[in-house]
């Protein structure tokens, strides 16, 4: 059986695409239920990446949908409540852990692990698993979590992908910046 991934990795960029372009790279859409294979989601990432100049804002723009969706359908609203009227650094806390127990979604046969509040580390993510890049590539994944965190925590807050994978690096990593 083939590790799987959320289908949200790949169901919230196809609104976002060209006429053809999931045709031209061979990929179908996954069903919205479920999780997918992840090689489909990762074909899909490096595909764009390898072949649109605007593969980082598009890339982006689906993370940040996918934010959206998680927060639409899969937060209940006591537990957004209970975020929002946290103290800031305790709300940072449970929502990392929160993202650590839901990381099968988007890490897919990657290890997730939380190396501290807002500090998360994603070896051997499946979405860029391969890839050789001069610049981290992990759009995707830095605007989901900045999504959450600025609807949950607080709107000044932002996310960075200190290391990739991609650039040689053990791992990919992501930090939580804001004032």
């Amino acid at each position: 059986m083939s590790a799987l991934i959320g289908p949200n990795a790949v169901l919230q960029l196809i609104p976002l695409l060209q006429p053809g372009v999931l045709a031209r790279l061979g990929i179908s859409a996954p069903p919205d239920h479920g999780l997918m294979p992840e090689e489909p989601a990762r074909a899909l990432h490096a595909g764009l990446r390898a072949t649109d100049p605007q593969a980082a804002a598009l890339l982006a723009e689906a993370g940040r949908r996918t934010a959206d969706y998680i927060l639409a359908h899969r937060i209940p609203p006591p537990a957004k409540l209970a975020l929002r009227l946290m103290p800031r650094a305790l709300a940072i806390r449970a929502l990392s852990r929160a993202v650590a127990r839901h990381a099968w979604t988007f890490a897919g046969s990657g290890a997730f692990a939380v190396e501290a509040p807002g500090r998360f580390r994603l070896t051997d993510n499946p979405l860029i698993r391969g890839e050789t890049a001069s610049h981290p590539l992990c759009h995707w994944h830095v605007a989901v979590f900045q999504g959450l965190f600025q609807a949950l925590v607080s709107k000044d807050l932002h996310f960075a992908e200190t290391h990739c994978a991609a650039c040689g690096h053990a791992a990919c990593r992501f930090q939580l910046c804001g004032p």
